[in-house]
């Protein structure tokens, strides 16, 4: 991933130290895999593998020790500053088990600050604690009663609609028996007074 002044990376097989353009597939070194379309190429810009007078950023590893050493960068031990912060990394470098306090194996470093010195500690995150497993209680517990609840109210919505719907019926059946009653004592004084 090195690049030129353009900020277009080497690609290797390329034997020259200049521009090309190329066509690419998505996901190759030159064409990032989230642009365009499934199977879609696309004619792009690159650099040869070739160093030229400008490049920019050159990145190198390391492969094999020489035999001489190379002043300030394989003469000397160079420790990471800072340990681990996440949980997990603490418990994976010092081999811990689950039950194991990682607070105690928190790698501090001194630090000097108007004559005096001050250790300091990264804040330890992704910590389990019992603190945090009553807040996760509390709310799955919150969840459980909000879902209780909802239930709560869909049935009794349904009982009231359903009440409503059988006393319209029961009003619309006793209208029709009212009515048919109505009607049938009419006839029958039409019928007497017909005789």
């Amino acid at each position: 991933t090195n690049n030129g002044g353009e900020g277009l990376p080497m690609k290797q097989g390329l034997l020259v130290n200049s521009r090309v353009k190329l066509l690419l597939d998505r996901g190759v070194i030159g064409y990032q895999a989230w642009r365009g379309r499934v199977g879609e190429r696309n004619r792009k810009s690159v650099r040869g593998c070739i160093v030229g007078g400008d490049i920019s950023v050159l990145n190198l590893i390391i492969v094999s020790k020489g035999k001489q050493d190379i002043p300030g960068v394989t003469d000397a031990q160079n420790p990471r500053r800072l340990g681990p912060k996440r949980a997990s990394n603490i418990r994976k470098l010092f081999g811990l088990e689950k039950e194991d306090d990682v607070r105690k194996y928190v790698i501090r470093r001194e630090v000097e600050r108007a004559g005096k010195t001050h250790s300091k500690a990264p804040k330890i995150q992704r910590l389990v604690t019992p603190v945090t497993r009553q807040r996760k209680r509390a709310k799955r517990a919150m969840i459980q009663a909000r879902r209780e609840g909802a239930t709560e109210q869909r049935n009794a919505y349904y009982n009231q609609i359903r009440k409503r719907t059988q006393l319209a019926q029961l009003r619309k059946k006793s209208e029709t028996t009212r009515k048919a009653i109505a009607t049938a004592q009419k006839e029958k004084q039409a019928a007497k007074a017909q005789k």
